[in-house]
C-alpha cells in the first residue's frame, strides 16, 4: 500500500461527505482530482531522431540543394498530440451514506479495491452521531417526508429514554452473540467477550453494540451509536422506534457517522483537500492501522466456533 511511483496510488483513505451531495458524484470528483494530479506531472521528455532534410550547401551563391543531417524532436508522445497519459482510474467506495446522511466515507484505490472487501468482510463497527426531534412522525422517519402524526412528549425523561436504550443495546448484544456461533465455553471466546471483539460470521440484520443519549433538550435529542450491518434508513427508523417505545413519536433530522472501522473524523479529508498528495499522505497514515486491523480479524475469525453453528450458553 502507499505512493508506489507516478502511475501507481494504491490504499484506502477516508473523506468527508456533506450532506445533500450523493456518494458517486463525490467518487466521480475525487477520481478526477487525482488524475489531474497525476497528469500535471512532467512525464514528457522529449526524444530527438535523425532526419536528412534538403537544404542548400552552406557557403554556396547558388541554387544547389543537398541533403543535411538534422536532429529533429520526436513530437508523437507529446501531451498536446496523444492527449492526457492517464484517463481513468478505479476510485471503489466502502461503507456507503445515502445523500441525506454526512459523514466519514471511505474509499480505495489501486490495490485498494481489494482491501474494501477485506474490510467488508471483517465485519468493522461504525459510528454514529443520530439527532432526533419528538412529537412528530413522517412517512420516511426524516425531517424530510411527509408528516403524518403529531404527538406530545412533556412526559418523555432522560431516565426513560435511557431505559428503552438500555433494553435495545441488551437484546442487540445477544442477537450479536448468536450471529457469532461462537462457543462461550472455551477461553478464547470469553477473553474476546471481554474485550468486546465478537463478530458475526456471516451477513446479518443490523446490530448495535452501543447505544447512549448525548444530549437531551426536548424535543430535541442526540443519540451515538455503534453498530454494524446497519443503512442509514435503519438508523432513521430506529429513532422512529424510540418515539413509539416512549409513548410518543420521533423523527430523524441528522446522521452524521463519525468512525468507520480504523477511519475517524480526524482521518477524513474535506473537500479542499481532495488533491494527490493530501490523498497521498492519508494512505500512508492509514496502512499501518489497516494491517493491524486485518490481523486481528483473522485471530478473530480463528476462534473455536460451536460445531452446530450456534453459541453455547
Amino acid at each position: 500500500m502507499g505512493w508506489l511511483g507516478p502511475t501507481r496510488l494504491h490504499g484506502l483513505f477516508a473523506v468527508y461527505k456533506p450532506p445533500g451531495l450523493h456518494w458517486k458524484h463525490l467518487r466521480d470528483t475525487v477520481e478526477f482530482q487525482l488524475l489531474k494530479g497525476l497528469n500535471s506531472q512532467k512525464q514528457y521528455t522529449p526524444q530527438e531522431h535523425i532526419r536528412f532534410l534538403l537544404g542548400p550547401i552552406e557557403g554556396s551563391e547558388g541554387k544547389e540543394l543537398t541533403l543535411t543531417a538534422t536532429s529533429v524532436p520526436v513530437l508523437s508522445e507529446h501531451p498536446l498530440v496523444r492527449g492526457p497519459k492517464y484517463k481513468s482510474m478505479k476510485v471503489g467506495v466502502g461503507h456507503r451514506l445515502d445523500i441525506k446522511s454526512s459523514g466519514v466515507l471511505v474509499l480505495g484505490v489501486g490495490h485498494g479495491n481489494k482491501l474494501l472487501t477485506d474490510i467488508y468482510n471483517a465485519h468493522l463497527t461504525k459510528d454514529y452521531t443520530v439527532r432526533g426531534l419528538l412529537g412528530k412522525a413522517t412517512d420516511d422517519f426524516s425531517d424530510e417526508g411527509r408528516l403524518i402524526e403529531k404527538t406530545t412528549y412533556d412526559h418523555v425523561t432522560p431516565e426513560k429514554l435511557s431505559r428503552i436504550l438500555a433494553v435495545i443495546q441488551g437484546s442487540h448484544q445477544k442477537a450479536l452473540v448468536m450471529y457469532s456461533n461462537l462457543d462461550l465455553k472455551t477461553q478464547e471466546a470469553y477473553e474476546m467477550a471481554v474485550k468486546g471483539l465478537i463478530r458475526p460470521m456471516d451477513k446479518s440484520p443490523m446490530l448495535i453494540t452501543g447505544i447512549r443519549c448525548l444530549q437531551f433538550a426536548p424535543p430535541e435529542f442526540l443519540l451515538e451509536i455503534q453498530c454494524m450491518h446497519e443503512t442509514q434508513q435503519l438508523l432513521r427508523r430506529l429513532v422512529h422506534e424510540i418515539g413509539l417505545e416512549l409513548k410518543s413519536a420521533a423523527i430523524c433530522t441528522q446522521v452524521r457517522r463519525t468512525r468507520d472501522g480504523v477511519f475517524t473524523l480526524e482521518d477524513a479529508l474535506l473537500r479542499t483537500q481532495w488533491d494527490m498528495h493530501s490523498i497521498q499522505k492519508s494512505i500512508q497514515k492509514a496502512a499501518p492501522r489497516i494491517e493491524a486491523e486485518l490481523e486481528k480479524c483473522q485471530t478473530v475469525a480463528l476462534c473455536p466456533r460451536d460445531p452446530v453453528g450456534q453459541p453455547v450458553y
